[in-house]
């Protein structure tokens, strides 16, 4: 089993000091809405792997590539705003620590910010991760906002995306992690969608998640 600490649009004060770290993590997985430095402190402290998603509240980071290392924006060298070393997993399939993760970040559109898509925007960059995933199923589809009518809100801003459903059918993640949620001092219980397990991880998560590559 792989150890995964997983956080999203809250700062936890007690990871930040490294007081309440889990020296037994394996990788960071960011859900979305939280500073980079925060998410970069966290992996360093830990000295393991971050993947992450950004929320509607990040910076955009589309277009930016990588040559030899350097960073790239329209072909020109520029400064990378993520965390460094850091792996966006927007719109991919990565592996880090064993886990393969599939990643879809931002919110529904409501406001015309970064990271901010349509229903039907969404569901164009949902089919293309499919497609790169190749058939195969992941381990985790790292989101930051859930999927509609599990665990979202009503209020337009926190809507969840339709084509989260078809995302799960197709991918078969045995974990669906998201942000963007406060619980707001609710109980936020696990919730299932076609076999999968849906996990609102606003705040911070300690989670053991099974691995496909490993027990290849």
């Amino acid at each position: 089993m792989v150890r995964a600490l997983v956080v999203a649009d809250e700062v936890d004060e007690s990871l930040w000091c490294g007081r309440d770290l889990d020296p037994r993590v394996d990788v960071v997985l960011g859900a979305g809405d939280l500073p980079f430095g925060y998410l970069e402190h966290l992996a360093n402290l830990l000295d393991v792997p971050l993947v992450f998603v950004p929320g509607n509240h990040d910076p955009d980071l589309t277009g930016f590539t990588r040559h030899r290392g350097l960073p790239l924006r329209g072909g020109i060298p520029t400064a990378w705003p993520g965390p460094a070393g850091g792996i966006d997993a927007d719109g991919r399939v990565v592996t880090a620590a064993g886990l393969r993760i599939a990643g879809l970040g931002g919110s529904v559109r409501y406001n015309g910010g970064p990271n901010q898509w349509s229903q039907r925007a969404q569901a164009r960059r949902a089919r293309r991760l499919v497609r790169r995933c190749r058939g195969r199923p992941v381990d985790v589809l790292l989101t930051h906002a859930p999927p509609r009518g599990v665990g979202d809100r009503d209020d337009p801003p926190h809507h969840g995306f339709d084509c989260l459903h078809e995302t799960v059918r197709r991918l078969r993640p045995r974990w669906l992690l998201h942000g963007h949620i406060h619980p707001w001092g609710e109980a936020a219980g696990d919730r299932r969608l076609a076999g999968t397990t849906v996990r609102n991880v606003v705040g911070s998560h300690v989670l053991e998640l099974g691995s496909l590559v490993g027990s290849a």
